[in-house]
Formats: structure tokens, C-alpha cells, sequence
């Protein structure tokens, strides 16, 4: 029987001419290093580069070695089950990540115990006891990181997978050339090959040992886990019936100066669906001085959908929101109060764009804040807010008087503000790494308001992407994922298989665009190179705000991107604050709308 069958083997080598084998070799390490350095391709032409590289490496397996007389049982089981698992990528693009990531670790990690266990096979040379050992060695490395990944997405099996392709290429492309030249020499000098030539698949067989055990520890910040949500956000039994009240309160010195201190608190605030809900929110006060400081009411612009991505769980705390000029802030005299929102390290699901329940939030952190005794806030705010913020920003400013007529506001300043969500969502996956933006809205919405579902909106290639995308802060390491995911998605002109402008989504979408009237002056600043929010789409904004009758004071900065125009040495900084001490002051504003370039 096992004559038959290594006849039959051999029949099956003799079918294929050498040059046939070459070919698949050479293929295979192309195709490899095409995986492997464009990762970030669109998710359909990568899931078939991916398939076609499993039909590849099952032909590899399946061809056999030059040389080799009595070919391994197991070898033939996997190169078949390469080859189904490939035809199965191919033949069903509409698997999800998940399943094509299974499936290759599934197959790497298997292929590479089998090859450990062929190590100890008797009658075999040192040689290739070694190079089986250490090929096997680097397949269960390398199935183990597709497999067990915490956040498994097709980048990370992409490059998994194209590394163990060119490998497989390279070797077999090695020994078949080896195997001609030897076949020359041996015609012209009546020699055979001498058994050192056999030491370079060993080679190269380390080689791929070191290769993973390099991917694993460069890859082990990327595998840490991220910031942990602690008892300080859960709610009490004993929760207010009312929005605004403290819950409790602890010292907080994440990214305070030393000329402040600081608490973080958790309160109670109105949710999307009228019901109290608890928030926290961090505060900052001079720790020397009169007192009764006037507030910066502080909306942070994007760190996430998850609880974790919460500023006040951030080592840098409110520097994670992109507030950079807490220092400044203290030493003008003023209090800083910087909500985390709903669902941001208390229960979700965080509301991101939607506008309401993020001023409520905003409002009520000042509410609160005015009860933490050793604080000693003042009257009078002023509210800030960049971004996802600048969009809150003015939802508080219209929402204030009739919300919380508690809380003075005498201006708001929405810096680069996401004023227009539907605008903002439609155009946002063609920009570079904006996918991770659309990522946290759709996850917001579609928990939010139940007719929203993912499958109406984004093709089911990208589904799961976005979603993973979702669970991910800007400040967690694993964003890289997200940012070469997005990197492929910004390639892809079919992320959405409809518009998000239409439908449910696009109805709340234009729901929680920014009321276009303030019960306070307005200054709405402006990036003249952003890329995320356009400038002609912010001035689109404005135009209808002072059709309606808005005062407002526009103010655009050329060559400055969306997050740049808050950071030094942009010029709106120094005007920020100039035209805010003037709000403390009372100082009257100019009536009418204003559009001033810088």
C-alpha cells in the first residue's frame, strides 16, 4: 500500500516540469511581498490576495521537495487543506475578517505542529530534522498571532501570512534551483551533490524562527491591554433624580500643572432618552488666588466610543482631549471644568455627534462642579470645545438658558466645530484615516436609535472592520490597526453601499446638526487647510447661522489642518484667549457676522 501511494506521488511530481515549480515558487514570494507591503489595500483585493496566496502554498506543499523519496502524510493533508481553505476565501468574498483570519491562523498553526512532530520521524537526515523543527517552530509562532491577536483584523493576518509566504516561496524556489544545478554538475563531472548543499533550507529555516520571535516582541505594545474602567464610574443605587448634582468626587493629577490641583467627579446628567444618567468630568483650579474662578467649560474633541477612551482615565487627562492650554488657563485666573460625556468611563453607549445629550453633559460637569467646596467656581463660564466638542460647544450655547439658566455662559467658542454630522459622515471615508471617525459614529447611532443598522449602510467587506475600529481610543496603542485599516478603506470607493446621508441615518444625522442660534456671542474658528471638516462646508455653516440672525465672529487660519489650528504656534490661541477675557469682562461684541483670514 504505501508503495502504491509513493508511486503515485512520484507520478504526480513527474506531471509537473521543473520550470512549472519554479514558476509557483517565484509567484509565491511575489505575492507574499505584495501582501506584506501593501497590507492596507482594499479589503476585497486583499482577502483575494490572501486566498490566492493559500491556493499558492497548498500547490507548494503538494508538489513536494526535489529529492525527497518518501513523502510525508501530513504534508499531503495540509497542502490540501491549503488549498480548499483558499478556494474557500476565493470562492465566498463575502466571509467576514474573522473567518478568513481562523482560518489562516487555524492552517499555519496546525501545519506548524505537524512539522515539529515530523522532527522526531525516523530516517531522516540532521539537516532536515532541523529545518521541519524550526519551519514548524515559526508556524505556530506565527498561527498563534493570527489566532489569538486580541483585536484579530486582516492587517495583522495580511502580514502574518505574507511573511510565511515568501518563506515557503523562497525555500522551494532554492531547492529546485539547487536541484538543477546540481543535476549540471552532475552530467559534467559524474559527481553527485555533496550533503552540505542541503544546510540552506536549514538557513533559511532559522531565519523564520527569528522573523517571528521579532514580530511578536515588536508587536507586544500593540497587544497591551488599554486603559481599565474602575469602580469610580459606576452609578450608585442611590442615584440623584436630578441632572446636575455630584455623585462623589477624588484628587485627579493626570497632565495637571503643579500651579493647579485637581479632582475628577462623577455626576448626573439628562441622557438621549430624557432619563438621568451619570457622567464624569475632570476640574482644574488655581491653587493660588481670590477664588471664585471663572469656568472654561471645556468639550473635548474625539478620543473614542469605548468607556475606556474616557480623558479622565488618560494618564495626560485632559491634554487627551486636545485641550493643550490648561497651564495658560491657570495662570490667567481661570477654572477649568472638562466633561467626559456620557459613555466615556461611565455606562454607554457614548453619544458622539449627537448633539443634546453632549451639552446636557457639558452643563450639568459645571452644575456639579460649583458643589466640590474646595473648587470655589465662580458665575460667570465661557464654553470651549474643539471638533466633536466644538459641535457640543454649540449645542450647549443654545441649550443653556432654557436647560441650565444656572449656569451663566457669556460665550462659546467652537474651534473647528463637527457643526453639520451628516455632512461630515458622508465625506469623512475619503479622507486619509477617517474611516476610524465614521467607525465611532456608526457605533454610536446604530446603538443609539434602533432603525440604524450596519448592514443598511457599509458593504459587508467592512463591516467588521469598523467595528473593531470602534472599540479602539485615539490614544490606545492598537490604533495603528485602525490607521492602516483606514488606509485601505480610503482606497475603496464602496465602503458605504449607500449614502449615509439617506434614511434613518441620515435624518438623525441632520437632527444633531448645531441649532444655529446662541444665547451667547459666538467665535467660530477655523482651519484653512483642514481636511477633515473643510473649510467651505464650516462657512456653509456660518452663512446660515447669520441668515437666521446670529452674531457670530468667524475666523479662518491659512495652511492650518483640523487639530493644528489649536496647537502652538497657530495664532488662534493668543485670540482665544484675549477674546474670552473680554467675555469675563463684559465686554460688548460686535453685532452682525463677521469673517476675519488670518
Amino acid at each position: 500500500m504505501r508503495l502504491l501511494q509513493r508511486l503515485a506521488i512520484a507520478r504526480l511530481h513527474a506531471r509537473l516540469p521543473a520550470w512549472v515549480r519554479i514558476a509557483v515558487a517565484i509567484v509565491a514570494v511575489v505575492l507574499g511581498v505584495v501582501i506584506v507591503i501593501r497590507p492596507t489595500t482594499a479589503l476585497d483585493v486583499l482577502a483575494w490576495l490572501i486566498g490566492g496566496g493559500m491556493v499558492l502554498t497548498g500547490l507548494l506543499e503538494l508538489t513536494g521537495r526535489e529529492g525527497e523519496v518518501r513523502r510525508p502524510r501530513w504534508r499531503t493533508i495540509t497542502g490540501v487543506a491549503w488549498l480548499v481553505g483558499g478556494g474557500i476565501v476565493l470562492l465566498a468574498p463575502g466571509l467576514t475578517v474573522r473567518v478568513v483570519a481562523v482560518v489562516v491562523g487555524v492552517l499555519l498553526l496546525v501545519n506548524g505542529i505537524l512539522g515539529v512532530v515530523a522532527v522526531f520521524a525516523r530516517g531522516r537526515s540532521w539537516d532536515a530534522r532541523i529545518a521541519d523543527g524550526a519551519f514548524g517552530v515559526s508556524g505556530v509562532i506565527f498561527g498563534a498571532l493570527a489566532l489569538f491577536w486580541p483585536d484579530i483584523t486582516l492587517l495583522v493576518v495580511a502580514v502574518v501570512f505574507g511573511a510565511r509566504l515568501i518563506m515557503s516561496g523562497v525555500v522551494d524556489l532554492w531547492t529546485r534551483l539547487r536541484r538543477r544545478h546540481d543535476d549540471r554538475a552532475a552530467e559534467q563531472t559524474g559527481r553527485t551533490a555533496t550533503p552540505k548543499r542541503r544546510w540552506g533550507r536549514t538557513v533559511i529555516a532559522i531565519a523564520s524562527v527569528a522573523l517571528a520571535v521579532t514580530t511578536t516582541i515588536v508587536t507586544t505594545p500593540l497587544r497591551e491591554g488599554s486603559t481599565v474602567v474602575d469602580d469610580f464610574y459606576a452609578a450608585p443605587r442611590d442615584l440623584p433624580d436630578e441632572p446636575g448634582q455630584l455623585v462623589r468626587f477624588e484628587p485627579f493629577t493626570g497632565g495637571i500643572p503643579a500651579s493647579a490641583q485637581g479632582w475628577r467627579i462623577l455626576y448626573t446628567t439628562t441622557g438621549v432618552d430624557g432619563r438621568v444618567r451619570v457622567a464624569s468630568a475632570i476640574v482644574a483650579v488655581p491653587r493660588e488666588g481670590e477664588g471664585r474662578w471663572p469656568v472654561i467649560n471645556w468639550n473635548h474633541g474625539t478620543t473614542g466610543f469605548a468607556p475606556h477612551c474616557a480623558p479622565s482615565l488618560q494618564p495626560r487627562g485632559l491634554w487627551a482631549g486636545a485641550f493643550y492650554m490648561l497651564p495658560r488657563a491657570i495662570k490667567e485666573g481661570w477654572a477649568v471644568v472638562g466633561t467626559d460625556y456620557i459613555g466615556l468611563g461611565t455606562e454607554g453607549p457614548h453619544p458622539y455627534l449627537i448633539g443634546p445629550p453632549s451639552a446636557h453633559a457639558s452643563l450639568d460637569a459645571v452644575r456639579a462642579a460649583r458643589q466640590l467646596d474646595d473648587a470655589d467656581l465662580g458665575a460667570r463660564s465661557v464654553v470651549w470645545g474643539h471638533s466633536q466638542g466644538g459641535g457640543a460647544a454649540l449645542w450647549a450655547g443654545s441649550l443653556a438658558r432654557e436647560y441650565a439658566p444656572d449656569v451663566w455662559v457669556q460665550g462659546v467658542a467652537a474651534l473647528a466645530p463637527a457643526s453639520d454630522p451628516a455632512a461630515l459622515v458622508q465625506g469623512i471615508s475619503s479622507v486619509t484615516g477617517g474611516s476610524i471617525f465614521a467607525s465611532y459614529a456608526f457605533a454610536s447611532f446604530s446603538q443609539i436609535y434602533p432603525e440604524i443598522e450596519y448592514r443598511d449602510y457599509v458593504r459587508p467587506g467592512a463591516e467588521t472592520a469598523l467595528r473593531q475600529m470602534s472599540e479602539r481610543c485615539l490614544s490606545d496603542p492598537t490604533i495603528v490597526l485602525s490607521v492602516a485599516a483606514a488606509l485601505g478603506m480610503s482606497r475603496d470607493p464602496a465602503l458605504f453601499s449607500r449614502s449615509p446621508a439617506s434614511g434613518p441615518l441620515g435624518r438623525h444625522l441632520r437632527e444633531n446638526t448645531a441649532p444655529l442660534h446662541s444665547t451667547a456671542p459666538v467665535l467660530l474658528a477655523h482651519g484653512g487647510a483642514d481636511s477633515v471638516i473643510p473649510v467651505a462646508a464650516q462657512a456653509d455653516f456660518v452663512d446660515r447661522m447669520c441668515a437666521a440672525g446670529q452674531d457670530v465672529d468667524f475666523r479662518t487660519y491659512a495652511g492650518y489642518e483640523h487639530a493644528g489650528v489649536i496647537e502652538r504656534p497657530s495664532p488662534l490661541i493668543d485670540e482665544l484667549f484675549e477674546w474670552t477675557r473680554d467675555r469675563f469682562a463684559g465686554v460688548p461684541v460686535a453685532e452682525g457676522c463677521t469673517t476675519t483670514e488670518r
